[in-house]
């Protein structure tokens, strides 16, 4: 039932173009697995090889720390309320952050979210689609907004003093680079 491409089709970035929820997961090979789902319209299909997602601040930055020791992520997105369909984006990852050079060229891509961090990039080595027969249906009710009313409400000096405290290592003790250089 699984199939696999060297890139993305035309019907594939149609599909993540309708989907409302995606899921991170990554790793290094002595860390736990962390798995996220990822909302609020912060993922856009830059190539058929290229896609980068907004990541906003979270109570941990553990795809950056698997990133900076690692390199490995998949993206998973799962269709919920159309004909069942499991598409996956296997490739490596890094980090860009304000101070990278190509965070200007990812910002114009995106509109703007509170609690903005650093981009997800993800160089696609291969895409596969699944069946996701067993996958519920489920109907879009629309975004949160708890994580953006927190972000206004911390403002930049209150997200900079979090992500120090916070972000800066992951839950296994690996660096996550997100004020170095900063």
């Amino acid at each position: 039932m699984a199939r696999f491409y060297p890139a993305l089709e035309a019907r594939h970035r149609d599909f993540i173009a309708a989907q409302k929820l995606f899921f991170t997961a990554s790793g290094t090979a002595s860390s736990r697995l962390n798995l996220s789902p990822k909302g609020m319209d912060s993922l856009r299909v830059l190539s058929d090889t290229r896609v980068a997602y907004l990541d906003l601040t979270g109570s941990g930055n553990e795809t950056a720390a698997h990133l900076k020791h690692d390199g490995r992520l998949t993206l998973m997105f799962c269709s919920f309320d159309t004909a069942p369909l499991i598409l996956r984006l296997y490739g490596r990852g890094h980090v860009v952050r304000r101070q990278d050079a190509a965070w200007s060229e990812l910002r114009r891509h995106f509109a703007e979210l509170p609690g903005e961090r650093q981009f997800i990039v993800l160089d696609i080595g291969s895409v596969q689609t699944s069946c996701g027969y067993a996958v519920p249906l489920y109907t879009y009710r629309g975004e949160r907004d708890t994580l953006a009313r927190w972000a206004e409400k911390k403002g930049t000096l209150g997200l900079l003093d979090y992500w120090r405290e916070k972000n800066q290592v992951s839950i296994d003790g690996l660096s996550t680079g997100l004020l170095e250089d900063a």
